[in-house]
């Protein structure tokens, strides 16, 4: 029986620079499209753990070494990449040192995660919002219907 059509899997890294005051983020600046500032993260490979994606995507676009901390959630709206419907497992982690932008990353900026710049890319905005209250309350985000 050949398989079912199914969305590509990403995985997502909310990375917390835990050597520095107030623990601020890390985005990166798209280099291809769609535009705009994003979580780092990028596609599961075949064979690969959703959980290893997220470090190694991590690695590759910031070079920075992530420890995962929590899985933040699925996201799965088929609007929320331009490009085609796919889902994404978002984790937070946690990182010491500076990031290097590579691989896909134009740029890297750290910042406060209240304070993230437009335009954000795919649904981070909404991912950076579940985030934040993860960050004060501990709280996961509900899931979505």
């Amino acid at each position: 029986m050949p398989a079912p059509p199914t969305p590509p899997v990403a995985a997502d890294t909310v990375i917390e620079l835990a050597d520095r005051p107030g623990r601020p983020i890390v985005l990166i600046e798209r280099r291809n499209p769609p535009p705009g500032w994003a979580l780092p993260g990028g596609f599961v490979d075949v064979g690969e753990r959703v959980e290893a994606a997220a470090v190694r995507e991590a690695r590759e676009e910031t070079g920075l070494a992530v420890r995962l901390v929590a899985l933040l959630g699925c996201y799965s709206d088929p609007g929320r990449d331009p490009r085609g419907h796919t889902v994404s497992l978002v984790y937070v982690a946690e990182a010491v040192g500076t990031p290097v932008a590579a691989d896909d990353a134009r740029r890297v900026l750290v910042c406060d995660p209240d304070a993230a710049p437009a335009p954000l890319a795919f649904d981070h905005a909404l991912i950076l919002a579940d985030y934040r209250r993860f960050r004060a309350a501990r709280e996961l985000p509900p899931p979505r219907p």
